[in-house]
């Protein structure tokens, strides 16, 4: 039988074949066209080499299916999902409570303990496999929605967008994250799904949404102290930015503009506290909604202009969780 796969190609094998038959959807939903048949034969060829994994992989898929059955609990079920086939659980040892023999009564006796502590590793194995499964979901899903918008498919765009922040939020809770990180996670999440319509009252739910998940990492980042040379950089691009767009604005979105992007400074700065990682998290979203701006001020734009959005904007959360998850632990998120 071929060695057990790691857990992350395990899982990455179905949503593979899910995102890519997401895509083809996508194309036989776009309108007049041309190439509209080709990329329908490539996803189709895509769907049909992941199918060929998932056969490969068969017997990985029933080992864990046996294990599921075998399972007594559906903690212990949900583990062994994760876990990947035959990787049970350490039997328990009952404590050995006998005397020592008279003639080693001297030496020190090992100690065999209960199965308690082998539970407790047992569900942080189970917890790591499925961070480590949501963060390949997380990757899919941001490749799937970064393809779409190159390719302009808006139905892959509007699929694909509102998976992103939740597995992201998923995984920074299985590393037991700060409750303000998942908190902002999932408001950026509602500021997501409500810029996906082009109404005004949306844009401004939306920013609203994000100033909340703003408002979160700067309790997050509460205590930390930053340099005065970059304070004064980021107040020279906060001033020098509202200054050179407020007249290309709308009336009505100058004034929730201009304290949207104080907040945006004031978190993008207070990240840089927590480390480089962080830092260079708060510096891509505040470019990330600097590019939103210049398209709502009507500015010349780059070639497609929401890649370059989500690129930075994705890039962006996911450094933000893995600094505060750094910092938090002292080096990595902690499992146990």
């Amino acid at each position: 039988m071929p060695p057990n796969l790691p857990d992350a190609v395990l899982w990455s094998i179905p949503a593979f074949v899910l995102l890519t038959g997401v895509g083809m959807v996508s194309i036989r939903l776009r309108p007049d066209e041309d190439a509209a048949g080709y990329e329908t034969k490539d996803a189709a060829t895509s769907i049909g080499t992941g199918l060929g994994n998932l056969r490969v992989a068969a017997h990985e898929y029933a080992a864990i299916a046996r294990d599921v059955r075998a399972a007594t609990t559906w903690h212990e079920r949900a583990g062994r999902v994760f876990r990947g086939p035959g990787r049970q659980s350490a039997p328990t040892v009952p404590l050995d409570r006998s005397p020592a023999p008279a003639s080693e009564g001297a030496k020190i006796q090992p100690v065999r303990r209960s199965g308690a502590p082998l539970e407790g590793r047992s569900s942080a194995t189970a917890r790591r496999g499925g961070a480590d499964a949501l963060l390949v979901a997380f990757a899919v899903a941001a490749l799937a929605d970064l393809a779409a918008l190159l390719a302009g498919s808006e139905t892959g765009h509007t699929i694909a967008k509102p998976l992103l922040m939740p597995l992201l939020a998923g995984y920074a809770a299985l590393h037991r994250a700060p409750r303000m990180l998942i908190a902002a996670l999932l408001f950026g999440w509602g500021g997501d799904v409500l810029l996906l319509s082009d109404a005004d009252a949306a844009f401004l739910g939306g920013m609203g949404s994000f100033a909340a998940g703003h408002i979160c990492y700067l309790i997050l980042f509460a205590g930390r102290r930053t340099r005065r040379p970059l304070a004064a950089g980021y107040t020279v691009a906060l001033v020098g930015t509202v200054a050179l767009l407020w007249p290309d604005l709308p009336a009505d979105l100058r004034v929730p503009v201009a304290g949207y992007s104080l907040l945006l400074a004031a978190m993008a700065l207070r990240s840089a506290g927590l480390g480089a990682v962080a830092g260079v998290g708060g510096a891509l979203f505040l470019l990330s909604d600097t590019l939103i701006a210049t398209g709502v001020a009507d500015w010349p734009q780059l070639p497609v202009p929401d890649f370059w959005i989500m690129l930075t904007y994705l890039g962006a959360q996911y450094l933000l969780a893995a600094g505060v998850l750094r910092q938090t632990y002292g080096g990595g998120p902690a499992i146990d």
